[in-house]
């Protein structure tokens, strides 16, 4: 059957990680998920757990020393970042200082920017969907840092990939401006239907979204489930301690 060209023709893909092993200097990591098509997972815990090493190793930055990967069904195991379905947006934005908005969106449909007219047009599309529309020809220097990542995700969307990995993207923002980057993800995986894995740091940004939630420490899930129950008043201990909230205080 022809894969359906529509809007949403970049549908998400389930993600699973069946028995994946990876050494991180002494700190053997395990992990064992299973994220459902057009959903968010939100990744948290303590800094050195594992949270961006999980993030490599699903877009193909880390190779798994053992265990599979699979999106879509697909086992991507083995396979480099570049054939597997996947986008990912970093803290760093990686915007080209001497390129515009509008190539370095471009950059994400074709790396030599000889765009067609179907490429300028997901180029355009995409820009106006993350509300930088008349602003194409802007420098970075320009432009505010949500800005700059509002780029950094239209570049990802007309890569029209199945998953968005988003490795603290919205860390260096401000609280508020920083929910407004976390509504426009929501509004665009309405919209694309694209299966979102976020690493935050902050675990209210799990909240924010309808997101699952998968707490990590010292390198393996220890706790998952719908974001607003991990995170309410019947929260596991083991979140209580990382978000420092005592029994006493509930």
């Amino acid at each position: 059957m022809a894969k359906p060209s529509g809007p949403h023709a970049s549908d998400g893909a389930s993600i699973r990680l069946d028995a994946v092993g990876f050494d991180f200097g002494d700190m053997a990591m395990h992990f064992d998920l299973a994220i459902a098509p057009s959903s968010i997972a939100a990744i948290i815990g303590p800094s050195g757990s594992g949270k961006s090493t999980l993030l490599n190793l699903i877009a193909g930055f880390e190779t798994a020393k053992s265990g599979r990967i699979l999106i879509g069904g697909q086992d991507v195991t083995h396979a480099p970042p570049a054939r597997r379905p996947v986008s990912m947006v970093f803290q760093d934005n990686n915007l080209f200082a001497h390129l515009d908005v509008a190539a370095n969106v471009g950059l994400g449909r074709k790396p030599d920017l000889k765009l067609n007219n179907a490429d300028r047009t997901a180029v355009s599309e995409a820009i106006r969907k993350v509300g930088l529309a008349g602003k194409e020809v802007r420098k970075p220097e320009a432009l505010s840092g949500g800005e700059r990542q509002r780029v950094a995700i239209a570049r990802a969307l007309v890569r029209n990939r199945p998953v968005l990995l988003l490795d603290e993207a919205f860390a260096s923002l401000g609280p508020a401006l920083r929910h407004e980057m976390l509504d426009l993800v929501g509004n665009l995986q309405e919209d694309t239907r694209m299966t979102i894995v976020m690493v935050t740091h902050h675990p209210e940004d799990a909240l924010r979204l309808p997101s699952t939630l998968f707490y990590l420490e010292h390198g393996k899930i220890v706790a998952s489930g719908p974001a607003k129950e991990l995170l309410s008043d019947k929260r596991p201990s083991l979140l209580r301690k990382y978000l420092g909230v005592k029994d006493s205080d509930l």
